[in-house]
């Protein structure tokens, strides 16, 4: 059975928060809004949770928001460099002059 996953930008905390049904935190990742971009600083999975997607699920919420909000993406975490390397559909998120 799968786990639901919700993924929510917890602004008070500048990070995106993913959440099971039960409300358990099960990842996270950290950022910081400068101006027309947003910095995305640090990935993380809880353990318990590492291998259910989370850790994509997170991204691509975070992805889709700042396109919507028309930012530009620095992906300063290791994970999000990577994700976006795999995922072109966002590189035209991207800012070059990171």
């Amino acid at each position: 059975m799968d786990t639901e996953i919700t993924v929510a930008d917890a602004r008070e905390s500048n990070r995106y928060e993913a959440r099971d049904a039960a409300g358990n935190l099960m990842g996270f990742v950290d950022y910081r809004l400068t101006g027309p971009a947003i910095a995305f600083l640090h990935a993380e999975t809880l353990p318990e949770y590492r291998g259910r997607g989370v850790a994509g699920r997170i991204a691509v919420k975070s992805l889709d928001d700042a396109r919507e909000a028309g930012l530009r993406v620095k992906p300063l975490c290791p994970y999000y460099q990577d994700f976006l390397a795999e995922h072109t559909e966002y590189a035209d998120l991207v800012d070059e002059k990171r």
